[in-house]
């Protein structure tokens, strides 16, 4: 049997290690296990990557990429419904590398590139929803002071980059299981999304009250999975 190309080999440990990391925790698994997992020697993944912290930077730098992908979809916000699309697409990929919140004041303890890349995103992803909402306003969805703009644009930043830290604090042992997805996503985007409701003017009000009873009955993720 041939042996698989080293783009390949490559390719393939950062998929094993990103879906390590995600749901054990990076600091939790060693080089070794992404080998094990992969059936390759230590050796093998030194060889691609000779450190752990660069196998981090990498998947970062696939995160950030992803993201400058979908940050500009937010300057062609029409409505709230549009709004919901854009902050529950964006959740849906810090999902994807949900190891980077869940780990994140140990990585960046470490890791200076991590430091400065995660400032730009936090940046632009402020950008973003600054952008979303003057497109809001644009159109006649929302009333809101330029001060309060920026403050709410801040304000959902962080609850998307801490969301996640919330939901394994209350159930630790499912909360950054894959099948949580759509329940994680339907949260954390609700409750983003809900900071507008004082600001939309009253049909958009109703629209997007209507629109957060998708993620009502996930409303408790800490209920018991016994």
């Amino acid at each position: 049997m041939s042996r698989p190309a080293p783009r390949r080999t490559a390719e393939r440990i950062r998929q094993t290690a990103l879906a390590l990391f995600n749901r054990y925790g990076e600091p939790h698994v060693p080089t070794t296990q992404i080998a094990a997992e992969l059936g390759i020697s230590p050796g093998n993944l030194h060889y691609h990557y000779p450190a752990k912290d660069g196998l981090v930077t990498i998947l970062f730098e696939q995160y950030a990429q992803a993201l400058d992908d979908l940050l500009p979809a937010a300057g062609e916000v029409r409505d709230v419904e549009d709004a919901w699309f854009f902050l529950h697409s964006l959740f849906e990929l810090i999902w994807q590398y949900r190891f980077l919140y869940r780990d994140l004041n140990l990585l960046l303890s470490r890791n200076r590139r991590l430091e400065a890349g995660i400032q730009q995103v936090l940046r632009d992803q402020t950008v973003a929803l600054s952008t979303l909402l003057a497109r809001l306003q644009g159109r006649g969805a929302l009333q809101i002071e330029a001060a309060d703009a920026a403050s709410l644009a801040t304000r959902q930043v962080v609850l998307l980059s801490y969301w996640l830290s919330f939901e394994y604090a209350l159930d630790p042992r499912h909360a950054l299981e894959p099948e949580g997805l759509q329940a994680a996503a339907l949260r954390g985007a609700g409750h983003a999304l809900g900071l507008l409701l004082p600001y939309l003017v009253p049909a958009q009000q109703a629209h997007l009250r209507q629109l957060l009873r998708a993620y009502q009955s996930t409303e408790n993720p800490g209920a018991s999975h016994e």
